[in-house]
C-alpha cells in the first residue's frame, strides 16, 4: 500500500510537469499559412523619456511624409532616410511610431501600402493592373511580401479580396442596369 501511494504521488507530479511543459510549447495559430507569429506586448522604457511636445511634432512630420508625400510607395524608403529628412535619429522615429501607432516602422509602412492596395484592388480604373503591378505601385518589393502582409492584415489573399469586390461591384452594376431597363420599359409602356 505504501508503494502504491508513493507511485501515485510520483505519477501525479509527472502529469503536472507534462501539463506545465505542454502549456509552454507555442501553439500553431491560424496564421500558419504564411508562417506568421503572434505579436508580443512590451512595455518600453523610452515612453517615460520622450517629451510629448517633441513626440507630437515629429509624429505630425512622419504622417505628412506618408499622407501628403506618399513616401511609403518607395520600397527603399527606410526609417533611416526619414530620420535624415526630419533631422532626427532612427531611435526617435522608431520610438514615436511605436508610441503613437502601437506598431513598428515596417508595420506602419505596410499598413499604408495595404490600404492603398485595397483601394486599387476594388477600383475599376485599376482592373487591368495585375496584383503584382499593384504591389509594386504601392511600394512592396515583390509579390510574396505583398501577399504575406495583406494576408496578415485581412486574413485573405489579395486575389480573393479583388475577386469578392469585383463580384459585388458587378452585382451593383447589374442592379443599376436592371433598374434603368425597368424605367425605360415603364416609360415606353406609358407612351404607347
Amino acid at each position: 500500500m505504501h508503494k502504491f501511494i508513493i507511485f501515485f504521488a510520483l505519477f501525479t507530479l509527472l502529469i503536472k510537469q507534462i501539463c506545465i511543459f505542454a502549456s509552454e510549447i507555442p501553439q500553431k495559430s491560424t496564421m500558419a499559412k504564411y508562417n506568421l507569429t503572434e505579436k508580443k506586448q512590451k512595455t518600453p522604457l523610452y515612453r517615460s523619456l520622450l517629451k510629448m511636445e517633441t513626440v507630437d511634432e515629429i509624429y505630425q512630420q512622419i504622417m505628412a511624409k506618408f499622407i501628403v508625400e506618399k513616401k511609403y510607395r518607395d520600397c527603399n524608403y527606410s526609417a533611416k532616410k526619414m530620420a535624415e529628412e526630419l533631422n532626427t535619429n532612427v531611435r526617435y522615429i522608431s520610438a514615436i511610431v511605436n508610441l503613437r501607432y502601437q506598431d513598428n516602422y515596417s508595420q506602419m509602412v505596410n499598413e499604408f501600402r495595404i490600404k492603398e492596395a485595397m483601394y486599387m484592388l476594388k477600383d475599376r480604373r485599376y482592373i487591368n493592373m495585375t496584383i503584382e503591378d499593384i504591389a509594386l505601385a504601392v511600394g512592396f518589393q515583390n509579390r510574396q511580401c505583398f501577399y504575406v502582409a495583406f494576408y496578415k492584415r485581412l486574413g485573405i489573399t489579395p486575389r480573393e479580396y479583388r475577386t469578392s469586390n469585383m463580384e459585388m461591384l458587378q452585382e451593383k452594376l447589374d442592379s443599376k442596369k436592371n433598374k434603368k431597363n425597368k424605367k425605360k420599359e415603364e416609360k415606353n409602356a406609358g407612351t404607347k
